[in-house]
């Protein structure tokens, strides 16, 4: 199969994609078509979809109408001045673009803070003065409680040791 050749580097790269293209497809569960596919596409945008070809030729004219309005127009704003200057664009394939080019317009409002350290304030001091020494067993127990990250989402994990005297 040929992908694109259109000089001495794509045959040496397609003489690459045809020697590693067995091993990659044994390590990711796809088939040898679709990862010569998925490569024919990325060097040509234009063999793939028509959502895909669309968005190539939306994403200068949403980059320029962002631009040229100091980088504050929203997807709302954007989709407005497309449809005066004749495009016809759904104001979700205006917010799905940008993300992917990778702007960000104006967000109102301040944005949240959640802690708001006070600078004259000092620090309180340790309860235990860090030193986990204790004359007898049950005195002082040392707890955390944090989140650990999993596959599926966290997991709140609660720890409590007890300092004995032979610990020390």
């Amino acid at each position: 199969m040929r992908i694109g050749m259109r000089g001495g580097w794509d045959i040496a790269a397609s003489s690459v994609r045809a020697r590693w293209a067995g091993p990659i497809c044994k390590l990711l569960p796809i088939a040898p078509p679709t990862y010569h596919e998925h490569l024919a596409k990325r060097a040509d945008p234009y063999q793939g979809s028509d959502r895909t070809r669309r968005d190539e030729t939306l994403r200068p004219e949403i980059l320029r109408v962002f631009e040229e309005n100091w980088r504050v127009y929203g997807a709302r704003k954007i989709c407005r001045r497309l449809g005066r200057e004749g495009f016809d664009v759904a104001r979700c394939t205006v917010a799905r673009l940008p993300k992917r080019m990778g702007s960000q317009s104006i967000i109102r409002g301040k944005p949240h803070r959640t802690t708001i350290p006070d600078k004259k304030q000092l620090c309180p001091l340790a309860k235990v003065n860090r030193q986990l020494r204790v004359p007898a067993p049950n005195m002082l127990w040392v707890s955390d409680f944090t989140h650990v990250a999993t596959w599926r989402g966290f997991v709140y994990v609660a720890v409590r040791r007890e300092n004995s005297p032979l610990d020390c």
